[in-house]
């Protein structure tokens, strides 16, 4: 149902059995799939790309061009999964050149007031509570959690099953499966409950504490922790996921423990 209050332009593609509430505005050019509930007071700007069966609420802003003052007008989009769930006043702006889209993925949960700023990727499953502040460029792995009001600057990447504590300035790449916390932003161990919950075994589980343990608590700095990695714990696909993170993290990864 479409609310004859709202305004959709007739160059939008709006699947089956979507609501669209009054006052809403949704411009050309913007897909929306099936089963989608778009409430009041949303505005849909041109390029943006939505699943299935997503819940946008009051407020939100999605497709708007990014303030980048390097932005040329070029074409570029926002790419939204299926089962995403964006709640109000999120904000989330086109690519630039750098990737030609900003995207997030399937079964997402973006709280109040989030910002996802151009050129982020975001995977599945991903969690962003209230006021988080993502930079342009930022890329977060599937299942990375972050707690309200934390802000990350661009370019860094947060890796897979890992959890960061709220308020948190998120300034280095935090590697898969750790919790983050702290000023300046360090390992705060491994996120052992969110593992649990996603039916890691508990071998898995003990093998990524050695692997930390090692690179974190071992070690006194990381070229020495990934040197005793490869000769202290026998080869495993947990073990390639961190250590690949770790050698292409140009930016540097957060602190040890501390």
């Amino acid at each position: 149902m479409i609310s004859n209050l709202a305004s959709v332009s007739s160059n939008a593609k709006i699947g089956d059995h979507v609501t669209v509430e009054a006052f809403t505005s949704i411009y050309e050019d913007v897909v929306i799939g099936d089963g989608c509930h778009i409430g009041p007071n949303v505005t849909i700007y041109p390029g943006t790309r939505i699943g299935n069966n997503c819940k946008i609420y009051p407020g939100a802003v999605i497709g708007a061009v990014p303030q980048d003052l390097k932005f040329g007008g070029e074409y570029t989009t926002v790419e939204i999964g299926n089962n995403t769930t964006i709640r109000e006043c999120v904000t989330i702006h086109r690519g630039t050149t750098d990737k030609m889209k900003t995207a997030v993925g399937d079964n997402c949960l973006l709280m109040g007031y989030v910002h996802v700023a151009h050129d982020c990727i975001l995977g599945n499953n991903v969690i962003l509570a209230n006021y988080v502040g993502l930079s342009g460029h930022v890329t977060i792995d599937d299942y990375a959690i972050i707690e309200g009001k934390a802000a990350a600057q661009q370019f860094v990447h947060i890796g897979a099953h890992s959890f960061i504590a709220g308020a948190s300035l998120i300034r280095k790449n935090v590697p898969p499966f750790v919790r983050a916390a702290r000023e300046p932003l360090s390992y705060a161990g491994i996120n052992a409950v969110g593992l649990r919950r996603r039916n890691f075994t508990e071998s898995d589980i003990k093998t990524i504490e050695d692997i930390y343990r090692i690179l974190f608590v071992q070690n006194s700095n990381i070229s020495n922790g990934l040197q005793s990695l490869a000769e202290e714990l026998p080869d495993s696909d947990l073990k390639k996921m961190v250590v690949d993170f770790v050698k292409s993290s140009e930016k540097g990864i957060i602190r040890g423990l501390m």
